[in-house]
């Protein structure tokens, strides 16, 4: 039996729905490292899924450094105006920032490893959103200057 405590840690966790989360744990077993697998194995296919859905609202996010060398502006679209002025995009759109700021890379933006967590990809990490927010989203021109 799932209890309500498991599934609170694991909405906590996770940031994906109460009924997912159960779903998940159920699927599991009650295991929650499996239960955490699951549900980004769910939000990868339901990013697959939206992936063909037309994005062309978003907003467009800057990143200076503070040593004043460094600056990018990014364009990150979705669905909605609702989804744009969420909370969560807002960060993944300043995350996606930080990330072109950092270390120089030629792998392309979304194969790059995360530099806060490098067991996940940027892929991974608007995957993750996408199963948040239940919209497709799209990096869609990112630009970084440098002195």
């Amino acid at each position: 039996m799932i209890s309500i405590d498991q599934i609170k840690k694991l909405r906590e966790e996770t940031e994906v729905s109460v009924g997912e989360c159960k779903k998940a744990l159920l699927e599991a077993n009650g295991d929650f490292g499996k239960a955490k697998e699951i549900l980004r194995k769910m939000g990868k296919e339901l990013a697959e899924k939206k992936g063909s859905r037309e994005a062309n609202q978003g907003i467009i996010d800057c990143y200076v450094h503070p040593n004043k060398k460094i600056g990018v502006l990014l364009e990150l679209n979705c669905e909605t105006d609702f989804v744009a002025e969420s909370p969560d995009f807002k960060n993944l759109a300043h995350e996606i920032c930080l990330q072109v700021a950092g270390f120089p890379d030629e792998t392309p933006l979304l194969d790059q490893s995360w530099i806060k967590d490098p067991s996940k990809t940027i892929k991974d990490l608007i995957s993750e959103c996408v199963a948040k927010l239940r919209e497709n989203i799209v990096v869609k021109r990112s630009v970084k200057y440098e002195l």
